[in-house]
């Protein structure tokens, strides 16, 4: 080839290359062009972007009923005591005297609710097991200024040895029956003798009577409350 032929031929290739060169850099030109202005419309889209209120719908909460308490269960009646029944009472054949006693186990259970009763009117003391005489005796009980209490009592205390601190007097056997002293125990049973409202029975009698109590043994105190085979004893 000439050598202007050469020098032209190069001459077109760098115009060619250069031409190539910039037509890229046009394209690139234009792309980021593009690029640039839809840059700035999604900036000034987020900046003008207003925030739109949603409204929120609030539900109210179902109510929850609250648990209702079970209903208590009726309190079941108190057992009903059973009447204390007399089934027997001693064959004392006549009118006791002052100091007479009788005591009689046979036939009588051997175990038992004791039970004793006095009645100052007739001034007599009986004492059952589960309904069963199995003891009575006369009885002192108290004057009109230290009377015996009337009423349904508890043995408190029992001392076979005891002496009154009031009196410094002998109280053999004795079952107290009140805080204040009044009790049953062993006395000289005879005409004409009174207490100062204990309950006193001839001491041998004491003695077998003390045998057959216990502590909380109820003891009965009436004026006049009569007994008979086959009925209650009111008060017990």
């Amino acid at each position: 080839m000439p050598a202007g032929d050469v020098a032209a031929d190069r001459v077109a290739r760098r115009r060619g290359s250069g031409q190539n060169v910039g037509m890229d850099w046009r394209r690139t030109a234009a792309w980021v062009g593009i690029a640039v202005p839809l840059a700035g419309v999604a900036a000034l889209a987020f900046v003008n972007a207003r925030p739109v209120s949603v409204p929120v719908v609030v539900k109210p909460l179902a109510r929850v009923p609250a648990p209702r308490a079970a209903p208590r269960p009726a309190p079941s009646p108190s057992p009903t005591e059973a009447p204390y029944i007399v089934r027997r009472v001693l064959p004392v054949a006549s009118p006791m005297k002052f100091g007479e006693w009788h005591w009689d186990e046979a036939g009588a259970p051997a175990t038992g609710e004791i039970v004793i009763t006095v009645d100052l009117e007739a001034q007599v003391l009986s004492v059952f097991r589960d309904g069963y005489e199995i003891g009575t005796a006369v009885a002192l009980y108290g004057a009109d200024v230290k009377p015996t209490p009337l009423g349904v009592f508890k043995v408190s205390q029992r001392d076979a040895d005891h002496v009154s601190n009031i009196y410094d007097a002998p109280m053999p056997y004795m079952l107290r029956l009140t805080n204040d002293g009044v009790s049953i125990h062993g006395s000289n049973v005879q005409a004409g003798y009174m207490t100062h409202g204990c309950v006193g029975v001839p001491t041998v009698f004491a003695k077998k009577l003390f045998a057959v109590t216990k502590l909380g043994t109820k003891v009965i105190v009436t004026r006049g409350e009569m007994l008979d085979i086959g009925g209650a004893i009111t008060a017990a």
